[in-house]
């Protein structure tokens, strides 16, 4: 059956267990995703298309075992297309219906056999995902933005709406920026704006930070060659990794705690997208905590020299990236 993404709150999801979710909105389907994982103390694996294919009689294999012990699992399919349609049948005919299964597709036409099993089969439940419009998508962004006590103008409020492109992920992406960039710059300006969310054709700072606390000085060096950041992207990597080292520091002092890094990502406040889950394990298991302590006071003198040596503000940030790790 189809369902609106806002009527998925109104249905018992503990009656179905089988949901396809499709279009080209990444945003909008993980906020989905999280509402049907919330609260889940089960184990969630992930697949590729072609990795779930390849290993479907074992999985199927292993949910059947999991069935006889009640032990709760939830599978998530990625990037999936019409060729996952007779496996999910297969599924069908086995009547599992203690694994939920959740299908995260692109587009998918009318004619695929996918979607028209999913509409048509009053136990499964379709949710098409189409792109924001300026609505929503203005409602993010004042909440976002009142949330932190950011003040933007309404010329760039709507830039960012156009930046976003229909897709509320890729306006996370750039009012993440924002916010970084407004912990050492309270007054933020249209042409402020403009210059932080126009890295279309470059690296995004998130990139550059995420491959800088994975220590993955190869990347590092290639993206900051390949680009010449601004004074204010400059500022704006910095802040971004303060940021994220604050996250990464108290998801590696819980993790000492319980030991349990999966637990600890998941529960992680405001969430992680689950695309970024695999490479914060990866950060996690990087550092050190009086190590990653360490760079985050680094960080408040490299700000200071970058603002009072504008002109070398790259080489400063770039050194600072490649030789503390």
């Amino acid at each position: 059956m189809i369902k609106k993404y806002y009527e998925l709150n109104k249905l018992n999801l503990s009656e179905f267990s089988l949901y396809l979710l499709h279009g080209k909105n990444e945003g909008l389907k993980y906020n989905l995703i999280e509402t049907l994982t919330k609260d889940f103390k089960g184990q969630i694996n992930k697949y590729e298309e072609n990795e779930f294919i390849d290993n479907f009689y074992n999985i199927l294999s292993e949910i059947n075992n999991k069935s006889l012990f009640n032990d709760e699992t939830i599978i998530i399919i990625l990037r999936a297309t019409d060729k996952v349609y007779k496996y999910i049948l297969k599924i069908l005919e086995s009547e599992i219906f203690d694994t939920k299964i959740i299908i995260n597709s692109a587009i998918l036409d009318k004619k695929s056999k996918l979607r028209s099993l999913f509409e048509k089969d009053s136990s499964l439940v379709a949710i098409p995902v189409y792109e924001d419009d300026y609505r929503n998508l203005s409602k993010i962004i004042v909440e976002y933005l009142n949330n932190r006590k950011i003040k933007l103008s309404r010329e760039a409020i709507n830039l960012l709406i156009i930046r976003a492109s229909g897709d509320r992920k890729n306006l996370q992406n750039e009012l993440d920026k924002i916010y970084n960039f407004s912990l050492s710059n309270k007054n933020i300006n249209y042409d402020q704006i403009l210059r932080l969310t126009n890295l279309a054709e470059n690296y995004g700072v998130n990139e550059l930070v995420d491959n800088y606390l994975s220590k993955d000085k190869k990347n590092i060096a290639k993206i900051l060659n390949e680009n010449n950041y601004s004074d204010d992207d400059c500022i704006l990597i910095l802040r971004t990794i303060m940021s994220k080292s604050k996250r990464l520091l108290n998801i590696i002092e819980k993790y000492k705690e319980n030991k349990n890094i999966d637990e600890v990502i998941s529960g992680t406040k405001p969430p992680i997208f689950w695309k970024d889950k695999n490479n914060v394990k990866k950060q996690a298991v990087s550092w050190e905590i009086n190590e990653l302590r360490k760079i985050i006071y680094k960080i408040n003198e490299i700000e200071t020299l970058v603002k009072v040596n504008s002109k070398n503000s790259l080489n400063i940030v770039s050194d600072f990236m490649i030789n503390n790790q």
